[in-house]
């Protein structure tokens, strides 16, 4: 089967010539050097399969969007090529299209006329859109009026108005409340159970290991992973935390998951382990057991503050609980080289059934951004397992009180 993106060797580079007649002339293939080019994108080369889910993650002006915009056409490449097979439909820059001066509803028909829409197929779905988009008599002001939120909610509606073969989504969504966000995902999900192939530009972790069923990083406009999601996410945080004398690197674990660690290494895990009431160790806890997660920290230099921290994540790679000793005020002060600590964090374990990971990280304060000792993802891995509790779905165990009483 074809594929729906091919991506083959893609760069882009814009240039500083010395006047603008210098410019006009390079046009013409007469030689005119630029005083400096700025190469943006680097031989990026990448395909996309039918029905598949793909995130695009990376710092900010690594390239992403660049990328997206020769994608979409509205940008050419300095070299390379695109090949789409099927109808895109994209959101990039907010209210990209929209005129302020025109209403909503006239915004729809001309962005929708540029996409290659009738008159008549737009008629069939504008109250559909306008009913997505829940913005009321909004609807028929003009934009400049409207809100960044209210832009994309037009914006999204208009794009997602007949399912494509292809949505191609930037950050835009990031502006939306938390109702249209979930509003919006919702929507897309249904298009990808419905055969839509998926582009996602996105921080956010959770949606693109929710959704995507592969992740490309890109950094310094070059593919540097592209891969299974929670591997790539796990690279990016690390590579984020990197600094001067930091490293980042995957291990392969004896069950084949890809372990990331990073950290410039004045402190380090040593031993990790779950352990039950009877101080035993265990892989399989049940719904609800207390249990104490034991951390064993070994410190190789001198440094003014020490704060552990943890988090718990699913099988995809989510976040369900994280903390560290910062926010429970206990951050260790000017710790000596070759002191070792043992961190004992009890709690009950009311979790879903199913596969869990411990992540520890190992900073000065509260985030990892200002110092990265460590930071180490899938660390240890244990399983969640339904001996005594009532049946039940989802990830959190909140077991209610139920009380049924007829009415008279």
């Amino acid at each position: 089967m074809n594929n729906v993106l091919e991506v083959k060797n893609i760069s882009k580079s814009f240039k500083d010539y010395s006047s603008e007649w210098a410019r006009v002339f390079s046009w013409f293939g007469l030689n005119a050097k630029p005083l400096e080019e700025h190469h943006i994108l680097k031989h990026i080369s990448f395909n996309i399969a039918p029905g598949e889910a793909v995130g695009i993650v990376g710092q900010n002006g690594a390239g992403k969007s660049t990328l997206l915009k020769i994608i979409t056409g509205t940008l050419k490449p300095s070299e390379g090529y695109i090949h789409i097979n099927g109808r895109i439909s994209a959101i990039l820059e907010l209210g990209m299209g929209f005129h302020p001066d025109l209403t909503g509803r006239q915004n729809v028909y001309h962005s929708a006329g540029l996409m290659g829409f009738t008159h008549e197929q737009i008629d069939a779905v504008m109250n559909d859109i306008e009913e997505f988009a829940e913005i009321g008599e909004y609807f028929d002001q003009p934009v400049r009026t409207y809100s960044s939120g209210m832009q994309m909610r037009v914006a999204f509606g208009v794009a997602t108005m007949y399912r494509p073969e292809m949505l191609i989504v930037d950050e835009a969504l990031s502006v939306g409340d938390a109702y249209f966000q979930h509003k919006s995902f919702e929507r897309i999900r249904e298009f990808q159970e419905k055969g839509t192939t998926l582009l996602i530009v996105s921080h956010d972790r959770g949606a693109i290991q929710a959704i995507c069923d592969r992740a490309i990083l890109i950094e310094k406009g070059a593919i540097i992973k592209d891969g299974d999601p929670e591997v790539v996410m796990d690279f990016y945080n690390a590579l984020i935390a990197e600094k001067e004398n930091s490293t980042v690197k995957q291990l392969e674990k004896e069950d084949g998951k890809i372990e990331t660690i990073s950290g410039t290494g004045e402190a380090t895990v040593e031993e990790i382990g779950i352990y039950d009431v009877n101080g035993g160790m265990v892989e399989f806890i049940g719904v609800g057991d207390p249990i104490e997660l034991r951390i064993k920290v070994k410190v190789h230099k001198d440094i003014e503050s020490l704060v552990l921290g943890y988090g718990i994540k699913d099988r995809l790679g989510q976040v369900m609980y994280g903390t560290n000793t910062w926010h429970t005020n206990q951050v260790l002060q000017n710790v000596k080289k070759n002191e070792i600590y043992n961190f004992t964090l009890s709690f009950p374990v009311n979790f879903g059934v199913g596969s869990y990971s411990i992540q520890t990280a190992l900073v000065d304060k509260d985030t990892h951004l200002t110092a990265n000792y460590e930071w180490k993802d899938l660390a240890l891995v244990f399983n969640v397992i339904n001996i005594d509790k009532t049946h039940f779905a989802g990830c959190n165990w909140n077991e209610p009180k139920i009380e049924v009483k007829k009415w008279e």
